[in-house]
């Protein structure tokens, strides 16, 4: 029986201001414009935005706030430190200036601030205030459906960017339950996708590979349009690994910071200091500790208070429900059982570290009118929801900008060309209609082969650990290693073009893993790159294990005619203002 075919309807939309993803970044960013602008704003997210991206399940603390007696700069300065002085000095500046302005606009929209009994706002830690955050996301949701002048599309994925002449003019999308795919006209883009997770394989790999620290939906879509499109990126080299606790993954800092636990060996000696107290020093830490046969590591609680113990459990039930479950269930509570930590599989966030895109200081990326702000941007690290807060001000600031400076609009007569249009869904049609029967016959083997989404992701995540600094490997590389990791990599991409989908969110998986594809090779790229182990676990290079002043630059990369080119930049500090 002849197969019927499946095909997908083109709808055409246009809008001013187009706002790729509705989480952190993207929400504060449209209501920013809706200040600035009588333009119109999009918002296309691919989940729902009442829980969408990083705060989708709440948080309890805001980790990015200047406290009474600190400084902006210091900001900078504790930043840059972690970051071994690789940072965007412009960038922090201005991230670190807009960061309380940011929480007091959220207050006045709903969100509970902890405050002592002076009314004073309850620090926790240098730069960290508590509060009542589960429902910071429905708090934004509803502020931007109170602005009659932002649609939102919700179960809408977008996978390419529509650029003329390196100049943004929209993007194209596909509907996550409907057979539809989207032209969206647009005369500014912000980019606020967030970064990248399951590059690696995970502590919890098989049925439970998903079960990490960084949204599992993140999957680097943002980063892989601007790598395609010959955005410049920058840093991806410094990988983020997270220290939290085993098994369940819930964030340490409360534990570190609220009841100031150290970190102890099995032999219960305290080795944070031995190491270094920088974010990537206290995962190498516990990588050598339990390397060398001393461990299993922790987290030293037992002896807090019954108050700190309870207030523990409280604080992990907002955030991180598995870890009170855990405590509960075994009846053994962090005041009687110090908690065990490990470092999770690699992730590329530029909300914790540098990567991103390259952008000037008002968060315009190297694509003219394309705008990126929270973990996709790069060059600002530590930023948090709060910097994501104000990088997404900036750039709906600087995008009401650029809009007003253009032509008047008389037709839109920037639509995309439709008969590229056309190409993107044929492609994406070919996706939906192949049949394995017509499927490429191995030579060697003499048969065909079949693969599953599932299988090639898994076969990334294996080849990311194996040769690019995952887990297995405990976290180091090699040159000779990232070649292989390079080869294998592509082979994987020529084998998702024969992937199959059933349905709509089947063909969204296909795109996801080619999103990660896309931005493995540039991991691998930029691994590669920088000679130096200047983040110990965070990029251990075995071929150059010392750190030198010779790299105090930014690696960056630009795709050009099929080919990742590195680019070395020199650093840019705070107090300049940057432009591409």
């Amino acid at each position: 029986m002849k197969q019927q075919l499946s095909t997908l309807r083109t709808d055409f939309i246009e809008t001013d201001f187009l706002i790729i993803g509705g989480g952190t970044a993207g929400c504060y960013a449209a209501l920013t414009f809706c200040g600035q602008s009588r333009g119109r704003v999009l918002i296309a997210e691919k989940a729902n935005i009442q829980r969408s991206g990083c705060l989708a399940a709440g948080i309890n603390a805001i980790n990015a706030y200047i406290v009474p007696g600190r400084t902006p700069q210091d900001y900078v300065d504790y930043a840059r430190t972690d970051a071994a002085g690789i940072v965007r000095g412009d960038l922090l500046l201005t991230m670190a200036k807009g960061l309380n302005h940011t929480v007091e606009k959220l207050e006045s929209l709903g969100l509970t601030i902890l405050k002592d009994e002076h009314g004073r706002y309850v620090a926790r830690g240098n730069r960290n205030i508590k509060i009542n955050g589960e429902n910071i996301k429905p708090i934004l949701a509803k502020a931007v459906a109170d602005k009659p002048q932002i649609s939102v599309m919700e179960r809408v994925n977008v996978f390419d960017y529509v650029v003329v002449d390196n100049c943004i003019k929209g993007a194209y999308a596909i509907g996550v339950d409907e057979p539809v795919m989207y032209v969206i006209s647009a005369r500014a883009v912000l980019c606020a996708t967030g970064g990248a997770a399951g590059l690696y394989k995970p502590n919890h790999p098989g049925f439970s590979r998903h079960k990490m620290w960084y949204p599992p939906f993140n999957t680097g879509a943002g980063y892989a349009m601007g790598i395609r499109t010959g955005a410049e990126m920058t840093t991806f080299e410094m990988r983020f690994i997270a220290l939290r606790c085993k098994d369940t993954i819930a964030p340490t800092g409360t534990l570190a910071q609220g009841v100031g636990a150290k970190q102890i060996n099995a032999l219960g000696q305290v080795y944070e200091q031995k190491y270094g107290l920088t974010t990537s020093q206290r995962v190498h830490g516990t990588v050598i500790e339990n390397l060398e046969g001393r461990g299993p590591c922790y987290l030293q609680t037992v002896g807090i208070t019954r108050e700190q113990d309870e207030d523990l459990q409280k604080a992990y039930l907002n955030m991180a429900p598995s870890q009170t479950l855990r405590w509960l269930e075994s009846g053994k509570t962090p005041r009687v059982q110090n908690v065990e930590i490990e470092g999770t599989e690699p992730y590329i966030v530029g909300g914790h570290t540098a990567s991103g895109y390259w952008v000037s200081t008002d968060r315009e990326t190297t694509v003219k009118g394309l705008f990126a702000a929270g973990d996709v941007a790069g060059g600002c690290p530590q930023k948090y929801a709060t910097g994501a807060f104000v990088e997404g001000e900036i750039a709906a600031k600087a995008a009401a900008k650029y809009i007003a400076g253009l032509r008047a609009p008389d037709s839109f007569d920037h639509i995309p060309d439709k008969v590229q249009a056309e190409e993107k869904r044929y492609w994406l049609e070919g996706f939906l209609n192949y049949s394995h029967t017509s499927s490429i016959v191995d030579p060697a083997a003499g048969s065909a082969e079949y693969f599953t989404v599932n299988e090639l992701e898994e076969a990334m995540q294996e080849v990311m650990d194996e040769h690019a600094g995952g887990i297995g490997s405990h976290y180091c590389f090699s040159e000779s290693s990232l070649h292989i990791a390079a080869g294998k990599i592509k082979e994987l991409e020529k084998k998702s073009e024969l992937l199959s989908a059933g349905q709509m969110q089947e063909l969204v998986y296909i795109l996801e893993l080619k999103e990660r594809l896309t931005v493995c090779k540039s991991v691998i790229a930029h691994l590669a790159a920088r000679k130096e182990t200047r983040w110990h676990s965070f990029a251990e290079n075995m071929d150059y294990p010392d750190s030198s002043s010779r790299w105090n630059r930014y690696v960056n990369s630009r795709l050009e005619d099929g080919r990742l080119n590195i680019l070395f930049r020199p650093l840019v500090q705070e107090g300049e203002i940057y432009e591409h």
